[in-house]
């Protein structure tokens, strides 16, 4: 797998394959064909055993696919594996939301801060989370080894914190901001826009309107 490109389609189907083959093992599931994991996730079996060809293939001829092993080596893939401390710029609903999601945890994610603008949130706690001025974030995230931020603040200081973040030493950024960011290589984005997915779902409602009609 050294040296070799791997698609974002094939990345972006990682975590699924991770969470799918998570509720296998939880339900006690020892083993799966790619036949059987294709009826469970809408891709095709062809494209499961490509996607896993990617990395080694995991599975064996007339046997399948050891679910636990499988889960594990995806997890590793991900750097499920490691720990990642994050911080949240912005205690807003979006971040305290996000705060409160412990999903995050038993991923590996671990919450470490919340910081925001607004005195009047200073102080406030979000679960085991305490909100602090901005003016603190650089000393956070030396002492923290913090290496994910996550940004929920509005676009017009969105560029000017990314780039402050990267240079306390930031590797990745979550951005929640409805701008794209463009920083140095090596900072890893992943920029969400959460109303593209809604127009995404509105597009589909209505080809299957005019389908319909």
């Amino acid at each position: 797998m050294e040296g070799k490109e791997i698609s974002q389609a094939v990345i972006g189907r990682l975590p699924r394959y991770f969470r799918y083959l998570g509720e296998l093992r939880d339900e006690g599931v020892e083993r799966i064909s790619s036949q059987d994991l294709s009826g469970l996730m809408q891709v095709t079996a062809s494209q499961i055993r490509q996607d896993f060809n990617n990395f080694g293939g995991f599975g064996q001829q007339g046997y399948g696919y050891n679910v636990d092993y499988l889960y594990k080596e995806i997890g590793k893939i991900l750097g499920l594996d490691q720990h990642h401390h994050l911080i949240i710029i912005g205690a807003g609903n979006l971040g305290q939301a996000l705060a409160n999601y412990m999903n995050f945890e038993k991923r590996g994610f671990l919450m470490k801060g919340i910081f925001d603008v607004n005195p009047q949130l200073f102080g406030r706690k979000v679960r085991n989370l305490t909100v602090e001025p901005m003016e603190m974030v650089e000393q956070r995230i030396r002492e923290r080894e913090i290496d994910i931020a996550v940004l929920t603040i509005p676009k017009g200081s969105a560029v000017e914190i990314a780039d402050k973040l990267v240079s306390y030493g930031v590797k990745a950024i979550w951005n929640f901001a409805h701008v794209d960011l463009d920083l140095p290589e090596g900072v890893q984005v992943e920029n969400v826009h959460l109303s593209d997915s809604l127009m995404k779902l509105s597009y589909m409602i209505s080809c299957y309107e005019n389908q319909r009609g």
